[in-house]
């Protein structure tokens, strides 16, 4: 039977999410004992230990399911932003955030506007429902957002600026976002994504929690998985007005957020002086790691995230299998759209940095 006679077109010309390579494969692979990986903007530290008992102390009970209206969660992370919980939407990370504003906006014939090269999944999202993506091309690696405005048109239902920027690692600062929102019509969301919010150094990023009550059609997408060390379990969450929250929720999965889930991001809310702490331990080794790589005569974006784009001679893809060889798992951007020239390089520990640098070096000679 040919199944492809089955589904739509944007479904057949999609290709699946491909992530970084797992340690474990790698070492299958190769037949390689030590491997880093540094190809997924995962936090290098492992979670608190005070969030790994939490999430202990709950496995007792996983034969009932997880609270779906994230309840406890929703006190606690509206607390720590100021927030009622009705201004709170939860997700099974915040890829499905994006696909939950995607499939209830959007019909056929409207569209999604975003900056290209950025986050794989706003191409992938859109291109399976009803193709509706209109990508608008990046300016000097960042966000063009007077074009992305200009892209908006009366089929437009949502907008989406990564900030700072996947795979870039660039930021839009605040007047230039002042600017683009006032070029927005209210009746047009805009959802900015800030996975990596909490790296962010620079003083004229943009402050979206206090923009919220001004501009109804704001929509703040942020995640646990990051500076909270919690990928593996997958919590992201939109902070938006409660009328479109409560829309959202008839969009939602029953219980999309695991219990364990629930109760290991409660438990990192409240590691405060940690989170910091990890925060500017990053920041070290990436500003490190940026001045190392350009000593080799490499091209270094800079970075206000947790992970850095290069730009190697030649092949970018010959280079991430040199990498790979040598143990180092990193990221070539062709598949984002940056060209056969550019990998991504995800800050890690420091002797995990220092292995990168090495093998780079060799490669390089």
């Amino acid at each position: 039977m040919d199944y492809t006679r089955l589904f739509r077109p944007g479904i057949l010309a999609t290709r699946p999410y491909s992530p970084g390579k797992p340690i474990g494969e790698v070492q299958r692979e190769l037949g390689l004992d030590s491997v880093i990986k540094l190809a997924s903007n995962e936090n290098p530290e492992g979670p608190l230990p005070s969030v790994v008992a939490a999430v202990r102390a709950a496995a007792a009970e996983l034969n009932r399911y997880p609270d779906a209206a994230c309840h406890d969660l929703g006190l606690a992370l509206g607390a720590d932003l100021g927030r009622d919980p009705s201004w709170l939407l939860f997700g099974n990370g915040c890829n499905e955030i994006i696909d939950m504003f995607i499939r209830a906006l959007v019909s056929p014939g409207e569209n999604v506007v975003f900056g290209h090269p950025s986050f794989i999944v706003y191409p992938l999202t859109c291109a399976v429902h009803f193709e509706c993506g209109r990508p608008v091309p990046l300016r000097d690696d960042r966000h063009d957002l007077p074009a992305m405005a200009c892209a908006v048109d009366g089929k437009t239902k949502l907008v989406i600026v990564c900030n700072p920027n996947n795979p870039t690692g660039t930021y839009n600062t605040a007047a230039e976002f002042h600017a683009f929102l006032a070029d927005i019509p209210p009746e047009v969301i805009v959802l900015v994504d800030e996975a990596y919010v909490e790296f962010v150094t620079a003083p004229d990023y943009p402050r979206t929690l206090e923009l919220l009550d001004a501009h109804p059609n704001l929509v703040i997408n942020r995640t646990f998985s990051k500076i909270h060390s919690l990928a593996g379990l997958r919590v992201g969450y939109a902070v938006a007005h409660p009328g479109l929250i409560a829309e959202l929720h008839k969009t939602r999965e029953p219980f999309n957020v695991n219990a364990l889930a629930q109760v290991a991001a409660i438990a990192a809310l409240r590691e405060k002086a940690e989170t910091v702490a990890r925060a500017a331990r990053n920041r070290e080794q990436l500003e490190r790691l940026a001045a190392e790589l350009a000593a080799l005569g490499l091209e270094v974006t800079p970075s206000q995230a947790n992970f850095l784009l290069v730009r190697v001679p030649g092949n970018a893809t010959s280079v991430t299998r040199e990498l790979l060889a040598r143990g180092v798992i990193v990221r070539p951007m062709n598949a984002f759209g940056l060209g056969e020239g550019a990998i991504r390089i995800s800050v890690g520990l420091p002797a995990e940095n220092r292995r990168c640098l090495e093998a780079l070096k060799e490669i390089l000679a």
